[in-house]
Protein backbone atom coordinates (compact mmCIF):
# COMPACT_ATOMS: atom_id res chain seq x y z
CA UNK A 1 0.00 0.00 0.00
CA UNK A 2 1.34 3.44 -0.94
CA UNK A 3 1.92 5.60 2.10
CA UNK A 4 -0.06 8.84 2.14
CA UNK A 5 2.08 12.00 1.94
CA UNK A 6 2.41 14.35 4.88
CA UNK A 7 0.10 17.39 4.70
CA UNK A 8 2.91 19.64 3.43
CA UNK A 9 6.47 19.83 2.19
CA UNK A 10 8.58 22.52 3.85
CA UNK A 11 11.92 24.07 2.96
CA UNK A 12 13.40 26.39 5.58
CA UNK A 13 15.37 29.26 4.10
CA UNK A 14 17.62 31.95 5.51
CA UNK A 15 15.85 35.12 4.31
CA UNK A 16 12.84 36.93 5.84
CA UNK A 17 10.49 35.64 3.13
CA UNK A 18 8.01 32.75 3.29
CA UNK A 19 6.28 31.54 0.12
CA UNK A 20 3.07 29.63 0.78
CA UNK A 21 1.49 27.38 -1.89
CA UNK A 22 -1.75 26.14 -0.32
CA UNK A 23 -3.44 24.93 -3.51
CA UNK A 24 -0.52 23.17 -5.23
CA UNK A 25 -1.39 19.73 -3.84
CA UNK A 26 -2.95 16.98 -5.94
CA UNK A 27 -3.24 14.05 -3.51
CA UNK A 28 -6.73 12.84 -2.65
CA UNK A 29 -6.90 9.98 -0.11
CA UNK A 30 -8.49 6.88 -1.68
CA UNK A 31 -11.65 6.87 0.47
CA UNK A 32 -12.41 10.40 -0.75
CA UNK A 33 -11.23 9.82 -4.32
CA UNK A 34 -13.49 6.79 -4.65
CA UNK A 35 -16.53 9.00 -4.06
CA UNK A 36 -15.56 11.71 -6.59
CA UNK A 37 -16.74 12.07 -10.16
CA UNK A 38 -14.37 11.17 -12.99
CA UNK A 39 -13.91 14.89 -13.68
CA UNK A 40 -13.08 15.69 -10.06
CA UNK A 41 -10.49 12.90 -9.86
CA UNK A 42 -8.48 14.91 -12.40
CA UNK A 43 -8.32 17.71 -9.76
CA UNK A 44 -8.65 20.40 -12.47
CA UNK A 45 -8.77 23.30 -10.01
CA UNK A 46 -5.23 22.72 -8.76
CA UNK A 47 -2.71 25.58 -8.73
CA UNK A 48 -0.53 23.51 -11.01
CA UNK A 49 3.29 23.54 -11.10
CA UNK A 50 3.76 26.25 -8.46
CA UNK A 51 7.03 24.81 -7.07
CA UNK A 52 8.45 24.60 -10.59
CA UNK A 53 7.36 28.12 -11.48
CA UNK A 54 9.02 29.47 -8.31
CA UNK A 55 12.07 27.20 -8.50
CA UNK A 56 14.38 30.23 -8.34
CA UNK A 57 13.14 31.20 -4.86
CA UNK A 58 15.31 28.78 -2.87
CA UNK A 59 18.43 30.48 -4.22
CA UNK A 60 17.02 33.77 -2.91
CA UNK A 61 16.91 32.27 0.59
CA UNK A 62 13.12 31.99 0.80
CA UNK A 63 11.34 29.49 3.00
CA UNK A 64 8.76 27.55 0.98
CA UNK A 65 5.65 25.76 2.27
CA UNK A 66 3.79 23.56 -0.24
CA UNK A 67 0.54 21.68 0.36
CA UNK A 68 0.43 18.07 -0.80
CA UNK A 69 -3.32 17.40 -0.66
CA UNK A 70 -5.86 18.73 -3.12
CA UNK A 71 -8.10 21.66 -2.26
CA UNK A 72 -10.94 19.19 -2.87
CA UNK A 73 -9.96 17.49 0.40
CA UNK A 74 -9.83 20.73 2.39
CA UNK A 75 -9.17 24.28 1.26
CA UNK A 76 -6.23 25.68 3.20
CA UNK A 77 -7.08 29.24 2.15
CA UNK A 78 -10.52 29.22 3.81
CA UNK A 79 -11.31 30.07 7.43
CA UNK A 80 -11.56 27.03 9.71
CA UNK A 81 -15.23 27.83 10.40
CA UNK A 82 -15.99 27.85 6.67
CA UNK A 83 -17.38 31.38 6.48
CA UNK A 84 -17.31 33.13 3.09
CA UNK A 85 -14.50 35.58 2.40
CA UNK A 86 -16.48 37.20 -0.42
CA UNK A 87 -20.06 37.56 0.84
CA UNK A 88 -22.60 37.68 -1.96
CA UNK A 89 -20.21 36.18 -4.50
CA UNK A 90 -19.97 32.58 -5.66
CA UNK A 91 -17.21 30.75 -3.77
CA UNK A 92 -16.13 27.21 -2.95
CA UNK A 93 -16.06 26.12 0.68
CA UNK A 94 -13.68 24.72 3.29
CA UNK A 95 -14.56 21.20 2.16
CA UNK A 96 -15.86 21.86 -1.36
CA UNK A 97 -18.69 19.98 -3.03
CA UNK A 98 -18.39 21.58 -6.47
CA UNK A 99 -15.73 22.49 -9.02
CA UNK A 100 -14.84 25.92 -10.36
CA UNK A 101 -17.00 25.01 -13.35
CA UNK A 102 -19.94 24.60 -10.91
CA UNK A 103 -20.20 20.85 -11.46
CA UNK A 104 -20.51 18.34 -8.58
CA UNK A 105 -17.34 16.98 -7.02
CA UNK A 106 -19.07 13.89 -5.68
CA UNK A 107 -20.77 11.22 -7.74
CA UNK A 108 -23.81 11.40 -5.45
CA UNK A 109 -23.98 15.20 -5.98
CA UNK A 110 -24.03 15.81 -2.22
CA UNK A 111 -24.68 19.36 -1.11
CA UNK A 112 -22.30 19.28 1.85
CA UNK A 113 -19.65 17.23 3.60
CA UNK A 114 -20.78 15.80 6.94
CA UNK A 115 -19.76 17.92 9.92
CA UNK A 116 -17.69 15.17 11.54
CA UNK A 117 -15.79 14.63 8.29
CA UNK A 118 -15.11 18.37 8.00
CA UNK A 119 -13.61 18.32 11.51
CA UNK A 120 -11.52 15.25 10.66
CA UNK A 121 -10.08 16.83 7.51
CA UNK A 122 -9.48 20.14 9.25
CA UNK A 123 -7.54 18.42 12.03
CA UNK A 124 -5.61 16.11 9.70
CA UNK A 125 -4.66 18.52 6.89
CA UNK A 126 -5.65 22.14 7.54
CA UNK A 127 -4.24 22.48 11.05
CA UNK A 128 -0.75 21.06 10.33
CA UNK A 129 -0.26 23.40 7.37
CA UNK A 130 -1.31 26.44 9.34
CA UNK A 131 0.71 25.36 12.36
CA UNK A 132 3.84 25.27 10.20
CA UNK A 133 2.96 28.57 8.53
CA UNK A 134 2.48 30.30 11.89
CA UNK A 135 5.66 28.86 13.36
CA UNK A 136 7.81 29.87 10.40
CA UNK A 137 6.44 33.41 10.22
CA UNK A 138 7.07 33.85 13.94
CA UNK A 139 10.61 32.50 13.53
CA UNK A 140 11.34 34.85 10.64
CA UNK A 141 9.92 37.84 12.47
CA UNK A 142 11.90 37.03 15.60
CA UNK A 143 15.12 36.43 13.64
CA UNK A 144 14.96 39.34 11.20
CA UNK A 145 12.61 41.83 12.85
CA UNK A 146 10.33 41.83 9.80
CA UNK A 147 8.91 39.13 7.52
CA UNK A 148 7.00 38.97 4.25
CA UNK A 149 4.52 36.21 3.45
CA UNK A 150 3.94 35.61 -0.26
CA UNK A 151 0.83 33.50 -0.90
CA UNK A 152 1.30 32.00 -4.37
CA UNK A 153 -1.73 30.98 -6.44
CA UNK A 154 -2.82 30.43 -10.02
CA UNK A 155 -6.18 30.04 -11.74
CA UNK A 156 -7.67 29.59 -15.20
CA UNK A 157 -7.91 32.92 -16.96
CA UNK A 158 -11.58 32.52 -17.88
CA UNK A 159 -13.99 31.30 -15.19
CA UNK A 160 -17.50 32.74 -15.59
CA UNK A 161 -18.53 31.47 -12.16
CA UNK A 162 -16.12 33.86 -10.45
CA UNK A 163 -15.53 36.79 -12.81
CA UNK A 164 -16.55 38.20 -16.17
CA UNK A 165 -14.28 38.05 -19.20
CA UNK A 166 -10.59 37.30 -18.88
CA UNK A 167 -8.81 37.84 -15.59
CA UNK A 168 -5.74 40.13 -15.47
CA UNK A 169 -2.58 38.02 -15.46
CA UNK A 170 -1.07 39.22 -12.18
CA UNK A 171 -3.63 39.82 -9.42
CA UNK A 172 -1.97 41.22 -6.31
CA UNK A 173 -4.04 41.24 -3.14
CA UNK A 174 -3.38 42.99 0.15
CA UNK A 175 -6.95 42.96 1.47
CA UNK A 176 -7.48 46.58 0.42
CA UNK A 177 -4.19 47.63 1.99
CA UNK A 178 -4.64 46.04 5.42
CA UNK A 179 -2.26 43.07 5.14
CA UNK A 180 0.84 44.81 3.78
CA UNK A 181 2.72 48.10 3.80
CA UNK A 182 1.16 50.40 1.20
CA UNK A 183 4.47 51.49 -0.32
CA UNK A 184 5.55 47.87 -0.83
CA UNK A 185 2.20 47.03 -2.43
CA UNK A 186 2.55 49.91 -4.89
CA UNK A 187 6.10 48.91 -5.71
CA UNK A 188 4.96 45.34 -6.42
CA UNK A 189 2.17 46.62 -8.65
CA UNK A 190 4.58 48.81 -10.60
CA UNK A 191 6.86 45.83 -11.20
CA UNK A 192 3.92 43.65 -12.25
CA UNK A 193 2.73 46.31 -14.68
CA UNK A 194 6.07 46.19 -16.49
CA UNK A 195 5.76 42.48 -17.32
CA UNK A 196 5.90 42.30 -21.13
CA UNK A 197 2.64 41.10 -22.62
CA UNK A 198 0.91 40.73 -19.25
CA UNK A 199 -1.66 42.73 -17.32
CA UNK A 200 -1.75 43.46 -13.60
CA UNK A 201 -4.08 44.77 -10.90
CA UNK A 202 -3.96 45.41 -7.14
CA UNK A 203 -6.93 44.42 -4.96
CA UNK A 204 -9.19 43.62 -7.90
CA UNK A 205 -11.35 40.47 -7.95
CA UNK A 206 -8.86 38.63 -5.72
CA UNK A 207 -7.95 40.69 -2.65
CA UNK A 208 -6.46 37.84 -0.66
CA UNK A 209 -7.87 34.75 1.00
CA UNK A 210 -7.78 33.56 4.59
CA UNK A 211 -3.99 33.22 4.66
CA UNK A 212 -3.36 36.80 3.56
CA UNK A 213 -6.09 38.17 5.82
CA UNK A 214 -5.17 36.17 8.91
CA UNK A 215 -1.38 36.36 8.85
CA UNK A 216 -0.81 39.80 7.40
CA UNK A 217 -0.15 41.94 10.48
CA UNK A 218 1.84 45.02 9.51
CA UNK A 219 1.73 46.29 13.10
CA UNK A 220 3.71 43.15 14.05
CA UNK A 221 6.07 43.61 11.10
CA UNK A 222 4.55 40.66 9.22
CA UNK A 223 3.38 41.71 5.76
CA UNK A 224 1.31 39.41 3.55
CA UNK A 225 0.67 39.57 -0.19
CA UNK A 226 -1.34 37.21 -2.37
CA UNK A 227 -0.52 36.76 -6.04
CA UNK A 228 -3.19 35.06 -8.14
CA UNK A 229 -1.73 34.40 -11.60
CA UNK A 230 -3.50 33.35 -14.76
CA UNK A 231 -2.40 29.86 -15.65
CA UNK A 232 -2.09 30.77 -19.32
CA UNK A 233 0.96 32.78 -18.25
CA UNK A 234 2.97 29.60 -17.77
CA UNK A 235 1.00 26.43 -18.59
CA UNK A 236 -1.85 24.78 -20.49
CA UNK A 237 -5.16 25.63 -18.86
CA UNK A 238 -6.85 22.38 -19.96
CA UNK A 239 -5.91 18.72 -19.70
CA UNK A 240 -3.19 17.55 -19.51
CA UNK A 241 -2.28 20.82 -17.75
CA UNK A 242 1.28 20.78 -19.06
CA UNK A 243 3.91 23.23 -17.87
CA UNK A 244 5.10 25.42 -20.77
CA UNK A 245 8.76 26.32 -20.07
CA UNK A 246 9.12 28.99 -22.74
CA UNK A 247 6.00 30.77 -21.56
CA UNK A 248 7.00 30.43 -17.90
CA UNK A 249 10.45 31.86 -18.60
CA UNK A 250 8.82 35.07 -19.85
CA UNK A 251 7.03 35.72 -16.55
CA UNK A 252 9.63 34.37 -14.08
CA UNK A 253 11.88 37.46 -14.23
CA UNK A 254 8.91 39.58 -13.12
CA UNK A 255 8.14 37.16 -10.30
CA UNK A 256 11.76 37.27 -9.21
CA UNK A 257 11.80 41.08 -9.25
CA UNK A 258 8.69 41.20 -7.09
CA UNK A 259 10.11 38.74 -4.59
CA UNK A 260 13.38 40.67 -4.51
CA UNK A 261 11.45 43.86 -3.76
CA UNK A 262 9.68 42.05 -0.92
CA UNK A 263 13.02 40.85 0.42
CA UNK A 264 14.58 44.30 0.18
CA UNK A 265 11.62 45.70 2.10
CA UNK A 266 11.93 43.04 4.80
CA UNK A 267 15.63 43.74 5.19
CA UNK A 268 15.34 47.53 5.21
Amino acid sequence: MTQAPSPFVFHQGTAPLLISMPHAGTHVPPPIADSLTAEARQVPDTDWHMPLLYDFAKAMGASILVATHSRYVVDLNRPPNGESLYPGQSVTGLCPVDTFADTPLYADARQSVEAAEVVRRRDAYWQPYHGQLRAELDRLQATHGRAVLWDAHSIRSVLPRFFEGKLPDLNLGTVDGTSCDAALAQQLLQIAQTAPGHTAVLNGRFKGGYITRHYGQPARNIHAVQLEMTQCSYMQEALPFDYLPERAERIQPTLQRMLQAALDFARA
